[in-house]
C-alpha cells in the first residue's frame, strides 16, 4: 500500500481515537451521575464503551472512505470540515453532560449533534454511498442517546 493511501487512513483513525479518548476523560461516572434516575430500558454500563468503539470504527471507515472518493479538494475540505464540527459537537455533549451536569442542556446540544451527522450522511451519501452507510448507525445511537438523555432530565430535573 502506499503512503498516499495509507494517509487518510492513518489521518483518520488518528482522528476518531483521539476524538475517543478525549470524549474519555470528559466521561467521569461519579457519584452524581450515579444518583441520577435512569429510565428502565436503558442499556447496562459495559454496553456504552462497546457501543462507542464500533461507531468510532465506522466514523473512522467513513472519513477514510469520503477522503477516497471525493471528487474535488474542496469536497474532501467540506467533508474533513464536517467531520470536524461532528467531533466537536460530540465532545461538548460529554462535557456538558458529565462535566457540568446538565444533561438538560446536554439535550440541546444532542439535536445540533444529530443534525451534524445527518449532514454528513447526506454530504457523504453524494460521493459514496458506503461512506453513508457507516454513518447510519452513529445516527441510529445518537438517536437512542437522546431519547436516553430526555428520559433522564424528566426523570431527575430541574438541573441548576
Amino acid at each position: 500500500m502506499s503512503r498516499a493511501a495509507l494517509f487518510p487512513i492513518v489521518i483518520a483513525g488518528s482522528l476518531a481515537l483521539v476524538t475517543a479518548l478525549v470524549g474519555g476523560t470528559l466521561t467521569v461516572l461519579d457519584e452524581w451521575y450515579y444518583a441520577l434516575r435512569q429510565p428502565d430500558w436503558a442499556p447496562p454500563g459495559y454496553a456504552f464503551g462497546i457501543i462507542w468503539t464500533a461507531i468510532f470504527a465506522m466514523i473512522a471507515l467513513a472519513g477514510v472512505r469520503m477522503w477516497q472518493t471525493a471528487p474535488t479538494r474542496r469536497d474532501a475540505e467540506i467533508a474533513i470540515g464536517l467531520f470536524a464540527l461532528n467531533g466537536f459537537l460530540n465532545l461538548g455533549w460529554s462535557f456538558l453532560f458529565f462535566r457540568m451536569h446538565r444533561p438538560d442542556l446536554a439535550l440541546y446540544e444532542l439535536a445540533a449533534l444529530w443534525l451534524s451527522i445527518l449532514a454528513l450522511i447526506l454530504f457523504c451519501g453524494r460521493f459514496s454511498k458506503g461512506a453513508a452507510a457507516l454513518l447510519v448507525p452513529y445516527l441510529i445511537w445518537v438517536t437512542i442517546a437522546g431519547a436516553l438523555n430526555y428520559q433522564v432530565v424528566q426523570l431527575n430535573g430541574p438541573f441548576a
